[in-house]
């Protein structure tokens, strides 16, 4: 795994293989990720509440992202995060918490904090992806143009789900078992 574009363009990243609970973004889905993004990512505040490796919030960062939350519940997850913080030396527009991603959001809406970019790639087969974003919207932790982006092999179930809340989806792509599905607040 490694940094596709950007200041830290071909910086190869610490992962958690093997890791029971996480699987990193295959380079193809995060390249098609980010072409879509790319030229909304300058300036940004990003959110990867699903960290993992934190290769989803570097990658934003090394293309222009001001500032990335990396939210993992995993210590080890947390470890290989400021590894590759200090390898990519974005120290100063990276913030680290290690907490449930429930916590997490509870603490972005005491602190009014909002994004323009939200990654949801939780571990798959559970329904943390429909909860956190239904939380997300009705506590406008995104901004009206901001979008979230959601990784999942269970995309039947994740957009019935998603039917429920106020949003719309943007639009879906399919990588062999794995979509991508682009949501926005409706407003």
């Amino acid at each position: 795994m490694r940094i596709i574009s950007g200041k830290a363009r071909a910086t190869k990243l610490y992962t958690l293989d093997g890791y029971e609970t996480t699987r990193p973004t295959l380079d193809r889905v995060k390249e098609a990720l980010f072409s879509k993004i790319n030229m909304e990512l300058p300036d940004s505040i990003v959110l990867d509440l699903f960290a993992g490796s934190g290769a989803l919030g570097l990658e934003s960062v090394s293309r222009g992202a001001n500032l990335a939350y990396l939210v993992d519940e995993s210590g080890k997850a947390i470890k290989i995060i400021n590894q590759n913080i200090q390898k990519t030396r974005f120290e100063a527009q990276t913030v680290v918490l290690q907490c449930d991603y429930l916590k997490a959001l509870e603490k972005f809406k005491n602190e009014n904090i909002k994004f323009d970019f939200i990654f949801l790639d939780p571990p798959y087969k559970t329904d943390f992806a429909v909860n956190s974003t239904k939380f997300i919207i009705d506590n406008e932790l995104i901004k009206i143009s901001g979008k979230i982006i959601i990784e999942t092999d269970i995309e039947d179930d994740v957009l019935e789900g998603l039917s429920k809340l106020e949003l719309e989806v943007i639009d879906v792509k399919k990588y062999g078992r794995v979509s991508l599905i682009f949501v926005r607040r409706k407003g």
